[in-house]
Parts: C-alpha cells; sequence; structure tokens
C-alpha cells in the first residue's frame, strides 16, 4: 500500500464519523456531504506524520469546517434544515431500523438553528460527541471556561424551562414512548398494558377519505387489543418527533410525511394516543 491509499484508507476508518459530526453541526446532509470532502481536502494537504489521535484532529478540522459554514451561513441569512427522510425496504431489518434510531429529531435541529454557531459547535461537540472543553477552545477561539458556558447557554436553549413538579421532562415521555413502541412491535400484549393507563383513550383522525374516519377508543385492554390486532401502522417507522409541545413519533417515507402521533404522558404511563393520518390536520401540525 502505497502512502496515498495508507492516507485514503485512514481518513475512511472516520468518514462515518465526521457526517455524523457535521450533520449535527449543519443540519442537512448535503452540507454534511461538503463539510467532509472539504475535510478530506485539508487532510490530504496536511502533514500528519506527527499527529498521535488522528481521529481526534479530524474531528477538530471537521468542527472549524462546519464553523466557517455556519458563520457564512448567518451572513447569508440562509436556514436550511432538512426534514430527515428514511426509507424501508424491510422494517424487520435491525440494519434498516438503526437508520432511523440513528437519525436526528426534527424538534432538536430546529432548536440547534437558533444558537450562535460557537454555541452550536461547543453543544454539539462536548454533550453530543464527549469532547473536552479544553480540546473544543481553541476551534472557538475561547478560553475552556468561556466554552463551557457557551455550552451552557446552549444546553439551557435545548432543554427549555425546567418542567414543573410532578410532570415528566420530554425525555422521561420518550423513555415511555419508546416501551410502548417496542410492545406494539414485538405484539407483547402484557408489555404494552403496563406502560397505558388503565383509562387511556385512543384517538384516530384518518380524514374524510378514509372509512371509517375518526376512531375513539378507552381502557387500556381495549386500546391494547386494537392495536395488536390492526397491527400499530407507525410503529415499524417511527421517528421521534416533539408535536405541538409534547412527545409524539412521526413516520416520514419517500420524503413525504404519512403520520403522526402525539402522545399524553403522565405518571409513567400514556394516558392518550393521538393518531393523525389526515393529511389535511397534518400540514396544520407543528412539528
Amino acid at each position: 500500500m502505497d502512502a496515498d491509499q495508507w492516507q485514503a484508507a485512514q481518513f475512511e476508518q472516520s468518514r462515518s464519523h465526521l457526517r455524523a459530526v457535521a450533520y449535527r453541526m449543519l443540519g442537512s446532509g448535503a452540507e454534511a456531504d461538503d463539510a467532509v470532502q472539504e475535510a478530506w481536502i485539508r487532510f490530504a494537504r496536511a502533514d500528519t506524520s506527527a499527529v498521535e489521535n488522528l481521529r481526534g484532529w479530524l474531528t477538530t478540522v471537521i468542527s472549524r469546517v462546519c464553523l466557517d459554514m455556519l458563520r457564512a451561513r448567518r451572513t447569508r441569512r440562509e436556514e436550511p434544515l432538512e426534514l430527515p427522510t428514511v426509507t424501508l425496504e424491510d422494517p424487520t431489518d435491525p440494519e434498516q431500523e438503526a437508520l432511523l434510531a440513528d437519525s436526528v429529531g426534527v424538534a432538536l435541529l430546529v432548536v440547534l438553528e437558533t444558537l450562535s454557531p460557537a454555541e452550536r459547535l461547543a453543544f454539539v461537540l462536548h454533550d453530543m460527541f464527549g469532547m473536552s472543553f479544553e480540546e473544543i477552545a481553541p476551534i472557538v477561539e475561547r478560553n475552556p471556561a468561556a466554552t463551557r458556558q457557551l455550552a451552557s447557554r446552549a444546553r439551557r436553549r435545548v432543554r427549555g424551562v425546567e418542567p414543573q413538579a410532578g410532570v415528566e421532562s420530554l425525555s422521561d415521555q420518550r423513555r415511555v414512548v419508546d416501551a410502548f413502541l417496542a410492545a406494539s412491535r414485538e405484539g407483547n400484549f402484557e408489555a404494552l398494558l403496563a406502560v397505558l393507563d388503565p383509562e387511556v383513550a385512543f384517538h384516530a383522525d384518518r380524514g374524510p377519505n378514509l372509512a371509517p374516519g375518526a376512531v375513539e377508543i378507552s381502557g387500556a385492554e381495549e386500546v391494547a387489543k386494537v392495536i395488536l390486532a390492526r397491527g400499530t401502522p407507525f410503529a415499524p417507522y417511527a421517528q421521534h418527533a416533539v408535536v405541538d409541545g409534547q412527545t409524539g413519533a412521526a413516520v416520514v417515507l419517500r420524503g413525504r410525511l404519512r403520520s403522526v402521533v402525539k402522545f399524553t404522558v403522565a405518571g409513567g404511563r400514556v394516558m392518550r394516543v393521538d393518531l393523525t393520518l389526515d393529511p389535511g390536520r397534518l400540514a396544520q401540525l407543528r412539528l
């Protein structure tokens, strides 16, 4: 293997990591690919013979590239944000399910767009990729203490206001929803009952063009029976989303939003499930 081949092989080992960093920084797959390409160009031109941690060095490079792109975007007043689109040929394939698990929540991307470039970089590198503030500080041209403050401000924006006493945070709600979706996918009646409130209500809005239109069901056993008997239409494809401020899930297939589910969670159980299939209603929801 000659030097060029060795260099290319080293870069390929870190390509997926670099793209993940870039996507979370930029919120755009196309821009993430551009950033990775620019990182490769800089890597190819640099003398890295003395670099001990090549992955860390490349992470720093891609971070600087993304920071420049974010600053240029602000200058142009552009805010590109892609809705993650996942098409699964086989929803039972673990590799394809991993595509869903790895996708970044739309709600998080929207919040990240409100941060300054330096705040976004500090938050993403520290909170999502575990880099120390000492490593991040030179990239944002601040000292470690100031960099810590950048990440702290970003974290408060991402988390929003502190939840009231007795009310689950979105992360707590998400764990309950994860259990609901897992039980639905597996056809596990007992597990589904365990996550449903005894008085749970299920509402499905199918719209005027889909019989039987709106569906209303109440009671844990009845809801569980209907969900497992009909097969949960959204469970195999669901991506986490925040729907009108509540935890939920969305199904995007071939670039089109097909359905949205909003969960009302309290006391560690699902109190209400609202499934929307009506295209008119889907267009009105805040995702």
